[in-house]
């Protein structure tokens, strides 16, 4: 399944770092940037968390929430919230039926090995609950800078 700007975004109801949980549809009424990364405390995945932390001030000033989902445990989410002190929740996505919502859930490839992982892809909301922008297969370089623009220009 693929999802394009145009879509309404799949709601979802996942836990979160500290306990918790999140539901999308209950943010209706903000901009929301929901990012998927394969794995806490990896290095892409640590620098792009890294970036979007750096950032916050300006997503914030420009009305945008940040939400990011990997299949990772909400316990290993707390210790790489905990260890770089990222000020956005972390969704735990365990069964990956919100990754396969948003067409995320792909073959990959890595050393001539062929695997099922989460494609780096970052999706923005629109306050009615619409994707506006999708990034598939993101390089993290540049990319939060490119985010913060679109979320500033919605």
């Amino acid at each position: 399944m693929t999802i394009d700007a145009g879509n309404p975004a799949p709601d979802f109801t996942l836990p979160t770092d500290g306990g918790g949980s999140l539901t999308l549809s209950a943010l209706k009424g903000r901009k929301v940037i929901v990012y998927f990364y394969p794995k806490d405390d990896t290095p892409g995945c640590t620098t792009e968390a890294c970036g979007f932390r750096d950032a916050m001030p300006d997503f914030s000033a420009s009305g945008a929430e940040i939400i990011g989902i990997s299949k990772d445990s909400p316990a290993r989410h707390d210790k790489f919230k905990a260890k770089y002190e990222l000020p956005f929740a972390l969704a735990s996505d365990e069964d990956g039926a919100v990754c396969e919502a948003y067409g995320v859930w792909k073959e990959k490839k890595n050393y001539g090995k062929t695997y099922m992982g989460i494609e780096r892809s970052t999706f923005l909301i629109d306050a009615d609950g619409v994707i506006r922008r999708v990034w598939r297969g993101v390089k993290v370089k540049g990319h939060v800078e490119e985010v913060l623009e679109a979320a500033k220009a919605l």
